[in-house]
């Protein structure tokens, strides 16, 4: 374990100096999260039927989403991992005297836990000094809050199996392109971050409330905003807790089977 400690606190610090790559990608997604709110308002505005969510929900939901989307974007990818595997070199990740998967692991949650570090504190201030509604509004109370932090980072742990499972499917189709295309963009609309989950009509909710993907972002930000009332949040953080066994569970078993029949190239 220490080693994986190590490991993890190496990549992490690493991670922390791309202050200008941050930086970037934070002004995208001040102008996505502003896209959002601005359709979502127009939408509301002209519609006259019932809101599964109030606009100021919504509008929290949003600025939630883009404050820790490092943490969430299911399509989050360490280029450095791929060009491992597609160049030869994990030849020599495959040699140490440590397990891989964990090594891994421990590789893909520092890069996201960097990247929300440099990035959330300045959204979540500009946000919150936006005018109502379309700024961040205060947690429902203080045990959805609470709630809100533990429901991230079990989100977070299961996010980072399955940016895992993407990793591993690199041994298989040696295309980053086809992996973040087939993974990435059907998981961000199954975990709500094209619609919420709650604008979606309920038989679709029912079905990709059976998945995985809305235990990630979708669940943690309506806890924060109240639209899942605390009392209501049990049943899926045991879900988080399942999932996140099942991914890991199934990853270790991939990469294991793969490291038997191995062929690599390069050098």
């Amino acid at each position: 374990m220490k080693a994986y400690l190590s490991f993890f606190r190496i990549r992490f610090l690493n991670n922390l100096q791309y202050k200008v790559a941050a930086w970037a990608g934070m002004a995208t997604q001040f102008v996505w999260g502003g896209m959002y709110i601005l359709l979502y308002s127009a939408i509301y505005s002209f519609s006259s039927s019932p809101k599964p969510m109030e606009l100021d929900q919504l509008t929290t939901y949003v600025w939630l989403q883009q404050a820790f989307l490092a943490l969430i974007m299911l399509w989050y990818r360490d280029s450095g991992l791929f060009d491992l595997i597609l160049s030869g070199d994990v030849a020599y990740e495959l040699v140490r005297p440590v397990n891989l998967y964990p090594m891994w692991y421990a590789r893909l949650l520092s890069q996201r836990l960097a990247g929300v570090l440099l990035r959330f504190a300045p959204i979540i201030i500009v946000s919150i000094l936006l005018p109502f509604p379309y700024g961040l509004s205060a947690p429902a109370s203080l045990p959805s809050f609470m709630l809100f932090l533990g429901t991230l980072l079990n989100g977070t742990l299961l996010t980072v199996a399955y940016s895992m499972l993407i990793s591993i499917s690199m041994f298989r189709t040696l295309s980053a392109v086809g992996s973040l295309t087939l993974f990435g963009i059907l998981s961000e609309f199954l975990a709500g971050m094209v619609i919420p989950l709650p604008l979606m009509p309920e038989s679709l909710q029912k079905i990709l409330m059976v998945l995985p993907f809305w235990l990630t972002g979708d669940f943690p930000f309506r806890i924060y905003t109240g639209h899942i009332p605390v009392q209501e949040a049990l049943g899926g953080i045991m879900l988080q807790f399942l999932w996140t066994a099942v991914l890991i569970t199934a990853g270790v078993l991939w990469l294991r089977s793969i490291k038997k029949k191995i062929v690599l190239q390069g050098g």
